[in-house]
């Protein structure tokens, strides 16, 4: 029996196949949360229409309506029952609402005390503004911003401020140092990963590792450094090296920062790190040329060789 591709897509028996564009929904729950978008922007005069790309775009091109994106909303919605939805949707586009109605936001009157630096995907920004900028990590640029009631505003103009990129980037980091973490230890299989969360900055904190490891995790040093990874940017995960257990301890983090990477609002990167204990940072795992499965980079591998040797049983 042949069956038409075309036909059989449009009754539906794709649907529960993931969307393409709004991740980590099915298609079926897309077209819903679409729906549910659609009709929450009509009742509060937005006159807007879905064509593809994660994003509702003004029904009349020429009509001075803001694009609005929808990424982030579906993954906040796929944590809950379908039923919340709606309930969701409205309260997202109030809080959006909320926004538009206070204009563009205006520079920090006192950049020195408010800029906070935070990681941001290159691709998410306009190229030519971050033309210039070097990636912290692959794909991820540091960009000075401010939080007001829980809204987070980029500046990618420091001149704006009347001052200049680096002067942005000290205050923001100086800032950045000051927040204060909220700390989960997990305990799995005699390993421990520290997750640090319960902020918009909290994977951000990777810019000041050095204090996150003094005054959060109470390490004064980490004499083999640490695994790292920022898959979202409420969350920020790390496991101290201590010995052999890092190869364990790599498996659950490539694993935890996948997941989190595909379903969590904000993603950032699904790679696991090495951090040195002078802070440089390397990838922990490197593709092999045939696309087997992951193999320890250089670095971490170098690694393991010297916590093997010094976990030798001395001769007497």
């Amino acid at each position: 029996m042949t069956i038409d591709a075309a036909t059989e897509y449009a009754r539906g028996n794709n649907s529960s196949r993931p969307d393409p564009t709004l991740t980590p929904l099915s298609r079926r729950q897309a077209t819903r949360l679409v729906h549910l978008a659609l009709s929450a922007a009509a009742e509060r005069g937005l006159d807007l229409a879905y064509l593809g790309g994660g994003a509702l775009v003004p029904a009349d091109r020429s009509a001075d309506n803001p694009m609005l994106g929808l990424s982030n909303l579906a993954r906040i919605v796929a944590q809950f029952d379908e039923d919340h939805w709606p309930v969701l949707v409205e309260d997202h586009f109030d809080q959006l609402l909320e926004q538009l109605r206070h204009g563009p936001p205006t520079p920090p009157t006192d950049p020195e005390r408010e800029l906070i630096q935070r990681l941001v995907p290159r691709d998410a920004l306009p190229a030519d503004w971050t033309a210039d900028r070097p990636d912290f990590l692959p794909g991820l640029v540091s960009v000075p911003s401010t939080t007001d009631d829980g809204i987070v505003t980029m500046f990618l103009e420091p001149a704006d401020m009347g001052i200049t990129w680096g002067e942005a980037e000290r205050f923001g980091l100086a800032n950045l140092r000051g927040l204060t973490d909220h700390v989960e230890h997990v305990e799995h299989e005699g390993l421990q990963v520290d997750f640090v969360t319960g902020t918009p900055f909290a994977a951000s904190r990777a810019l000041v590792l050095d204090t996150v490891l003094r005054e959060s995790l109470r390490v004064d040093h980490a004499p083999h450094g640490v695994l790292a990874a920022v898959p979202a940017r409420d969350t920020l995960m790390l496991h101290v090296i201590r010995d052999l257990s890092v190869i364990p301890a790599l498996g659950l983090l490539l694993n935890v920062a996948a997941r989190s990477h595909a379903h969590d609002p904000g993603p950032l990167s699904p790679e696991v790190f090495m951090v040195t204990p002078d802070f440089r940072w390397f990838p922990a795992t490197t593709l092999s040329p045939d696309y087997t499965p992951l193999r320890l980079s250089s670095e971490l591998e170098t690694l393991t060789k010297v916590l093997a040797t010094s976990e030798l049983p001395r001769r007497s």
